[in-house]
Order: structure tokens, then sequence, then C-alpha cells
């Protein structure tokens, strides 16, 4: 089957992803679409980079979106306060907003996001960075509240073997005798490892099925 790079970063199509390079985030929600459908969710780190983002979270939904990338881009979104729900959010920013009542809205945000952050959730937020946090109305409030829940980016591709932890793709299972690893096809052939189309996400799984298969086909050799 095709080889591809999997465990890999993402390519965005967002200009500002570069604004944010080497900023990694260590507790978010992580979710992917293709269209309406979601094919892949997680909570962990994440981490941006100047062509998009990486992180353990992003590396393990590449070997979910290897195939279809290639078709078509998709989207990433970000929940930057999991452990908030809305309701509990927008209490949260009300308050923030009520111990800065006189500062400007640029200068409201240090507690709730790191610096680097900041620009591009104002931006994002259409909300003017110079305009009193007691000018800002309940609807505005709200709309930054769905963008900090919702903080989403467009998946255009995957980088290269270079930068993969493994491959997907390789030999076909199906041609593989699982009781001994050796080749269906030709007799005294064993595979073992990424040589077989057979990944897994992180977590050391991968190096198990490395392991499992190597011993497996190195003890049912009759040398």
């Amino acid at each position: 089957t095709k080889c591809m790079p999997a465990l890999v970063p993402f390519t965005a199509a967002e200009e500002w992803v570069k604004e944010l390079q080497g900023l990694s985030l260590r507790n978010c929600g992580v979710t992917i679409y293709d269209g309406d459908h979601k094919i892949y969710e997680d909570f962990g780190e994440l981490l941006f980079t100047h062509f998009g983002v990486s992180g353990p979270t992003v590396l393990s939904a590449s070997s979910y979106a290897v195939d279809i990338i290639r078709k078509r881009p998709l989207r990433l979104v970000i929940d930057l306060k999991p452990a908030l729900d809305e309701k509990q959010l927008d209490a949260r920013i009300l308050r923030d907003f009520e111990a800065n009542i006189n500062r400007k809205f640029m200068n409201s945000l240090d507690k709730l996001f790191p610096k680097s952050l900041i620009p591009v959730i104002i931006e994002r937020s259409g909300i003017d960075a110079q305009c009193r946090v007691n000018e800002i109305t309940r609807d505005k409030r709200q709309g930054l509240v769905k963008l900090i829940k919702n903080f989403d980016l467009t998946l255009t591709g995957l980088r290269g073997f270079n930068e993969a932890i493994i491959t997907h793709g390789g030999v076909d299972v199906k041609e593989i005798d699982s009781s001994t690893m050796e080749s269906k096809l030709i007799k005294g052939l064993y595979f073992a490892g990424e040589m077989i189309d057979v990944d897994a996400v992180t977590g050391g799984f991968n190096l198990q099925v490395a392991w499992s298969t190597g011993y497996l086909a190195g003890i049912s050799q009759n040398i």
C-alpha cells in the first residue's frame, strides 16, 4: 500500500500562525473536521510552528487525516479553555473586565492567554484593541467566548518524511501470516515493524508493534 509520512506536523493556510511560532499550549482541546464530519478529537499539548501546527495531539491526528488531507483541506478547532463551558468562560471574562474596568481591551487579557497569543485573539475577535473594557458590549464579549472555545484554522497538508515519526502504509497485512509474520506470497520472507501497513497514535504503540512483530518473525524462522 502507498507509503506516506505519519505522526507528522500539519501545514496551515492562515498567515497568523507564523506570529505564534514556538507557542506551546499544554491543556487544550483539539478537534479535526472533514466538512461537518468529526474525524479526530483529543486533549493535550499543541505547538504552533512557522508552517502550521505540531505537538502530541496533532501528531496523533495526522494518522487519522493522512488519506483525507491529500484530497482536500481539513478544519482544526482548538478549545483554548476546555475546563470551562461557554457560560463559565463568559463569567470569567466578565470578572477580568470588571477588575480592569478602565483598561484597554489589549491590556486586559494577560491572565487568560500567553503574551504572543493576545494580538491574534484581538485581531480575530473584531474588538478594537484600544476599546475600554467597560465599552465592550455583551454581544462582542460572547463573540470572544465563542472564539476562545472554537479557535479554528485550515489544515492544508502534512510535512514530509524527514519530520515524520513513522510511516503510514507498507506491506499489506492481508499478505502476511499473522501467526508467524511470514509472507503468504514468498516462503521464507518475513516482515516486521514499519515495513507493515500498521501504524498507531503516539504513546509507544508503534514501538510495541515493532518489538512484537520483530520477535515473532525472529522465533518463527527455521534457520
